[in-house]
């Protein structure tokens, strides 16, 4: 009888978790796919792929924002590596000194509220004309980049046996030889994953975008913002899938590149 009880209990958590897991995905599938729902019906009256004709027709404004999209987050990620390589390779073997104190700077966009920091940055961006544009947006995409990317690659860098270094130094390469050909290949896959993470924030993110680069700039939370505003949660739905299958192929990814070694020493 407890056995019965309790395997019940396991089965109703689990079905639970399944349902606040995949259920906003099975409604967002199906406002995709309806093309008439109105209360009080639970489910649609009319099937179709008509709003996503309207979504990926030439014409449309989503191809526009997916492109304005890539660009803040190609370019997001090539400022954070940039950054975040070399900071996370003096982090991980430098003797630096306040070295917790730095890591921990890095979180500090994290730790207050997001609409109050960006409500400032908006102020200051007007007065020097950045506001509206992809660098302003970019520059704020940027900010909460690096703190994957430099928590990532700090782990990664520290994950790599500093006896292959010496090795390769004793052979007789140079510190710039030995980081070019043992350290940054054996570092890749976090790198790699950090780059990921970072790609995926700047694709997702909205709040930054919304106070810095409204009206001038739209990417694809925007565009579900503005269409859920407006009532068109047909259009909302469709656009919110496209921004999940990136989502999802990427943490698989990531899954594949951030092994329990390098997890190991994060924030070491």
């Amino acid at each position: 009888m407890r056995g019965g009880l309790s395997w019940l209990l396991r089965g109703a958590a689990l079905g639970a978790l399944a349902f606040a897991v995949f259920g906003p995905i099975v409604n967002l599938a199906l406002w995709a796919v309806a093309v008439r729902w109105y209360y009080p019906y639970k489910l649609p009256l009319t099937y179709g792929l008509k709003y996503w004709y309207d979504v990926f027709r030439p014409t449309s404004d989503a191809f526009a924002s997916l492109g304005t999209s890539l660009v803040i987050a190609l370019l997001t990620v090539a400022v954070c590596l940039a950054l975040a390589v070399p900071a996370g390779y003096a982090l991980a073997r430098g003797r630096l000194p306040w070295r917790g104190a730095i890591m921990l700077a890095f979180l500090l966009p994290q730790a207050f509220p997001s609409v109050t920091v960006y409500i400032n940055i908006a102020r200051m961006f007007y007065a020097v004309g950045l506001n509206g544009t992809i660098v302003g947006v970019a520059l704020v995409h940027i900010v909460h980049g690096l703190v994957f990317a430099v928590w990532i690659s700090t782990a990664a860098f520290a994950a790599v046996d500093r006896e292959l270094e010496l090795a390769a130094r004793n052979v007789g390469a140079t510190a710039l030889r030995s980081f070019l050909t043992v350290t940054l290949p054996l570092a890749a896959p976090g790198i790699m994953a950090s780059a990921v993470f970072v790609f995926l924030e700047s694709l997702d993110e909205f709040t930054g975008t919304y106070f810095v680069g409204v009206p001038d700039v739209t990417t694809l939370p925007l565009l579900m913002f503005t269409a859920s505003i407006a009532g068109n949660y047909q259009i909302a739905a469709v656009t919110a899938l496209v921004l999940l299958v990136p989502s999802v192929g990427f943490m698989l990814v990531i899954e594949r590149f951030l092994k329990a070694d390098v997890l190991a020493n994060v924030g070491t």
